[in-house]
């Protein structure tokens, strides 16, 4: 029996996530070696994501897939996480949850560029649902500028390893509540929970 698509996997799960309090950011579907299937639902929220209600999140899911039957005899491993760092920026909501971060960012061909090169690197600001303000100049020199959305093709969180200046993240604004600071132990660590796993389907 084929695998479900992930448009599919989304509408079966996306109303329980929601209900919870966290966005559903993705969901992928692939083997995971022979005859098993692997899901991975990505979730986030602008509050902490607590481990204790992702792993119960998990259960809920799988109950949801093995209700569904779309796996039919086919086993799958389940795995409720969040973004990790290194995430592309691509929502207002992906920007404001990333204030306070390191991005390497791509403007459009067409779009007016901040320091004269369409690719930079900067520490991303406040954000509203049409603008981020970015600060550039790192460490030594930093400043702050307000590019719109809609000119930035690409955007990727960066991992740090040692702490921003202090000034840099005045301008910025700070760490949005609930992220790890930049350049601190957990930077790369994403809330994982791969407590759900099943043998196809109980239906």
């Amino acid at each position: 029996m084929p695998m479900p698509t992930e448009e599919r996997v989304s509408q079966l799960v996306a109303e329980l996530v929601e209900s919870r309090g966290f966005d559903l950011e993705g969901v992928a579907v692939s083997g995971a070696g022979k005859d098993q299937a692997r899901v991975v639902v990505t979730i986030d929220s602008d509050a902490t994501v607590d481990l204790d209600a992702v792993a119960e999140l998990s259960t809920d899911v799988s109950e949801i897939l093995d209700e569904a039957g779309d796996f039919g005899e086919t086993p799958y491993l389940l795995e409720v996480t969040t973004p990790g760092v290194e995430r592309p920026l691509t929502l207002p909501r992906h920007w404001r949850r990333a204030r306070g971060r390191k991005a390497r960012i791509t403007l459009r061909a067409d779009a007016p560029t901040p320091e004269g090169d369409g690719r930079f690197e900067a520490r991303v600001g406040e954000t509203t649902e049409t603008e981020v303000a970015l600060v550039l100049g790192g460490r030594r020199k930093p400043h702050r500028v307000h590019v719109p959305l809609a000119d930035v093709e690409r955007a990727v969180v960066q991992v740090e390893f040692s702490a921003p200046g202090a000034a840099e993240m005045e301008l910025a604004g700070g760490v949005a509540p609930g992220r790890p600071a930049p350049g601190a132990q957990d930077d790369q660590g994403a809330i994982r929970s791969a407590a759900a796993s099943t043998e196809g389907t109980m239906a």
